[in-house]
């Protein structure tokens, strides 16, 4: 068995090498391609536990909409003292451009990732919501795609449910949104973008058109595809994956060449539906997770059923106490930062490196949270020619049009690094298929 899943994983890799099957990160401001590894054994979720899970995902994504909603809008939430102003006014994801401007049917995030971990005492952790551009969904589906191709008995002799359906629900929240029964386009930013293989493999899958910035045009805030000979097609909805800041140049960044110049005019009259809406960064920001609980019971009067790892917010007084007096055994998080970075752990600073973080924290409180270390389970994984145990978290996809879904399947990423805790795939980790079991 344990040679089998050696070839396996060889063979996986070598046809996800064929495919291009590709992870682009920038380093030493340089752009470096490299393979995501796929490790063959999977990650196992009954079907029990799934669906705790999935209740806990879906209350957790509708409280965050409402709050996407209601920050653009009346604000209650500010207004009622569960969140301080100053976490929402100095977010760099929150945009006053948004201000007062409601996305079709008013759903905000329309697929949203939610990054989870589960304890060695098997409670489910959330460690981030990501709400802006999610992206990783397409590893797993073309993993399992490929191991249908080498080892067909794999899905036959388990009872797991199918994840080909993930395009299927995002092509059916695209045409909840479309504005005018237009085309539904893919914006991608090129093949320089880490997850460009996700976009172009979208586009297929969900039977769209895969778009760049110079293919569309805005005409009386009417967004429009350039088609062949100069044919325009009115465009419904775009699935935008470009950052908020890159997608008009004419709102935001003025040097961006990858956006849509008055595409932000078109979206605020409701010409043009986007995929996620402007805006969502603010979701994501670390320092508001602190708030997501507190979210479910302002909107949804329910408790939440997934929880937060311990955190802190240096933000107010008691918790910047414990937090200074407790650095040593904490993680640091820098809000502004993503993808792994910024992400410090006490344990491994020395006394001038503790003393520096303590000044910084004293000097910017906004800035930084710290959470309590989750020892969560370390699974399995193969390891050149033997069977060793590594951190790993999942990223759970939930996509909202009439009804929330959460997609039975996900991205699980594990460190390959021994006694790490960071995954990211931008610091090198790899992946494996996640098995919800019927």
């Amino acid at each position: 068995m344990y040679e089998l899943l050696i070839k396996q994983r060889e063979v996986v890799n070598q046809w996800m090498e064929r495919y291009g099957v590709r992870f682009g990160i920038y380093k030493g401001n340089e752009f470096i391609e490299q393979i995501f590894p796929f490790d063959p054994i999977p990650r196992i979720i009954h079907y029990a536990e799934w669906k705790e899970i999935e209740k806990g995902l879906i209350q957790r994504v509708e409280a965050l909409n409402r709050f996407l909603v209601d920050i653009y809008t009346e604000k209650k939430i500010v207004y009622a003292g569960i969140i301080p102003e100053d976490f929402v006014y100095r977010s760099k994801g929150y945009l006053p451009e948004c201000e007062g401007i409601l996305p079709p049917h008013g759903i905000f995030s329309h697929i949203s990732g939610i990054d989870l971990v589960q304890a060695k005492d098997g409670t489910w952790y959330v460690i981030e919501d990501n709400l802006r551009i999610p992206s990783g969904a397409s590893y797993p589906m073309i993993a399992r795609d490929i191991t249908r191709k080498v080892s067909p008995n794999t899905f036959q002799e388990n009872r797991i449910f199918d994840n080909r359906n993930y395009t299927d629900l995002v092509r059916r929240a695209m045409d909840y949104v479309n504005v005018e029964d237009g085309l539904e386009v893919i914006l991608t930013p090129g093949r320089y973008n880490s997850a460009y293989f996700e976009h172009s493999f979208f586009a297929e899958k969900a039977g769209v058109l895969l778009a760049y910035a110079g293919d569309l045009i805005v005409e009386n805030d009417i967004v429009y595809y350039k088609g062949l000979f100069d044919k325009k097609y009115r465009v419904g909805v775009i699935y935008r994956r470009i950052s908020d800041e890159f997608l008009d140049p004419l709102t935001f960044n003025p040097n961006s060449l990858l956006g849509v110049p008055n595409l932000m005019r078109a979206y605020a009259k409701g010409n043009v539906a986007i995929i996620n809406a402007l805006g969502n960064g603010i979701a994501d920001d670390k320092g508001i997770y602190y708030f997501v609980p507190a979210m479910v019971e302002f909107y949804l009067g329910e408790k939440a059923i997934l929880k937060n790892a311990p955190t802190y917010l240096p933000y107010y007084p008691e918790d910047a106490k414990f937090i200074l007096k407790n650095l040593k055994s904490l993680v640091i998080k820098d809000v502004s930062e993503a993808g792994g970075y910024g992400v410090l752990f006490g344990k491994d600073m020395d006394d001038n490196s503790l003393a520096e973080m303590t000044r910084l924290i004293e000097a910017d409180p906004r800035r930084w949270i710290a959470q309590e270390v989750i020892d969560f389970i370390d699974l399995e994984i193969i390891n050149g020619d033997e069977k060793v145990f590594r951190k790993a978290d999942l990223r759970a996809f939930v996509v909202s049009e009439a009804v929330t879904h959460v997609w039975k399947s996900g991205l699980t990423r594990y460190t390959r690094v021994p006694d790490s805790f960071v995954v990211n795939s931008s610091q090198g980790g790899g992946f494996k298929d996640t098995w919800v079991m019927k």
